[in-house]
């Protein structure tokens, strides 16, 4: 009380952040809601979720909890992490990444981070200046315009084309951008759209970044899970052409998502984001955010030294089975069309043609009452930013494919127009 009245605080903790008013984790807690409304007990598939743990099939390597526990035990592990991560998990991360590169990253080039996630919440942050603007794709990952719109970094999109295998629309993106453009996003191998970049697109992008002025933030979360006809490539490689910062994880390849271990990566060759200041900025915001847990640091360079080849190729053959499963499947159903056989990553954009289906208003409403009579769960693909399509994971067992597509099957042919 102040002069016999209440203090007015200035916080109204009523008023909702700038982001989507609905994330995937609400759009998902929302879908479930619909299946817990079910009466009976059919079995839950959930194809929305891009975490293979979910699945006995996928497990990490022998070689990666041994190196856990062995950190574990060494008891030398206990104590906080410095700011930028253990000297020895730096030098392993800059190895491991060098060996697709032309030229040798240093551990000064890397800094750890709490997964992905919590790159592009250091990231992006130093971009932000009064007016700046930052070019992300469409479709793409929604962490990026959500952290964006925090830190009042105005976001512009350019096109993915997927009658192009989703390849970047160059037009598109020297449309979007202007003089205070600071960067553009690229995530490859793609989440959510299942493509993977050739080696002459990513070159002319980077050559497009150049002419632009900008540099790029490459989103390799996903590198190496390739199973199609394009290798991977890291944006690195064109370095020399664009500065690039690249965004990293074992989370997808490793399966070991819950370990929340990531990087960020500077690939630049003539200096520039030192020049710039931007280094400094990221251990500034380093400085004040969560490390990871030293144990997991120590892990890391038994992880990436002593996990064999096989336990690679064995979950690419899975997925690889199960994205053939999924296609095969998907052109079953006349309502949907996937532009596209998934080449990477662990999921897939779906259309849906509404001109074959009624009393379905869009993406939003098809998933829900997708769940609620079918427990099937599929994301919107308005959360990724392309409305009236779906995302769909295939980082489950095959036959939940089968199975899940039988449903969706059954469910599209209910509410099909009549010819």
């Amino acid at each position: 009380m102040e002069n016999g009245s209440e203090k007015k605080w200035n916080f109204d903790g009523k008023q909702k952040q700038k982001g989507s008013s609905v994330s995937v984790r609400g759009a998902y807690n929302m879908l479930m809601e619909k299946v817990k409304n079910r009466g009976d007990k059919k079995p839950l598939i959930r194809l929305c979720r891009v975490d293979p743990t979910d699945n006995p099939l996928y497990r990490t390597s022998l070689d990666a909890s041994q190196a856990v526990a062995t950190a574990v035990h060494s008891y030398n592990y206990n104590s906080y992490s410095p700011t930028v991560g253990l000297p020895d998990a730096k030098r392993a991360i800059a190895n491991y990444l060098s060996a697709d590169l032309p030229y040798q990253l240093s551990p000064e080039n890397v800094f750890i981070t709490v997964g992905g996630t919590q790159a592009v919440d250091i990231i992006l942050p130093v971009l932000a200046r009064p007016g700046a603007n930052i070019l992300l794709p469409r479709p793409g990952y929604p962490q990026y315009d959500s952290r964006a719109s925090c830190c009042n970094l105005e976001v512009r999109h350019f096109d993915l084309l997927p009658e192009r295998g989703w390849e970047v629309d160059l037009d598109s993106l020297e449309a979007v951008a202007d003089h205070k453009t600071v960067a553009m996003v690229l995530i490859n191998p793609s989440n959510p759209c299942g493509n993977v970049f050739t080696y002459q697109h990513l070159k002319r992008v980077a050559e497009v970044a150049r002419k632009l002025g900008i540099f790029v933030v490459s989103d390799e979360v996903y590198a190496h899970i390739t199973y199609g006809s394009n290798p991977f490539v890291p944006m690195g490689v064109f370095s020399s052409i664009v500065p690039v910062i690249t965004i990293g994880s074992l989370s997808k390849r490793w399966l070991v998502p819950g370990w929340r271990i990531g990087w960020i990566a500077t690939c630049d060759p003539h200096g520039i984001f030192h020049k710039t200041g931007l280094v400094k900025n990221m251990i500034d915001n380093l400085e004040i955010s969560t490390d990871l847990p030293t144990i997991l640091q120590a892990a890391i360079p038994d992880i990436i030294g002593k996990t064999k080849d096989d336990f690679f190729v064995k979950n690419l053959s899975i997925l690889r089975e199960t994205a053939n499963k999924f296609y095969d499947l998907c052109k079953e159903i006349p309502c949907l069309t996937c532009p596209n056989k998934p080449e990477g990553a662990m999921s897939v954009l779906v259309k849906i043609n509404f001109s074959q289906i009624k009393d379905i208003i869009d993406d939003m409403d098809f998933c829900a009452k997708l769940a609620e009579e079918e427990s099937v769960i599929l994301l919107p693909g308005v959360m990724v930013g392309l409305k009236n399509w779906v995302r769909i994971s295939f980082a489950v067992d095959p036959s939940d494919i089968v199975d899940g597509f039988s449903r969706i099957k059954a469910f599209c042919l209910r509410y099909a127009k009549m010819s």
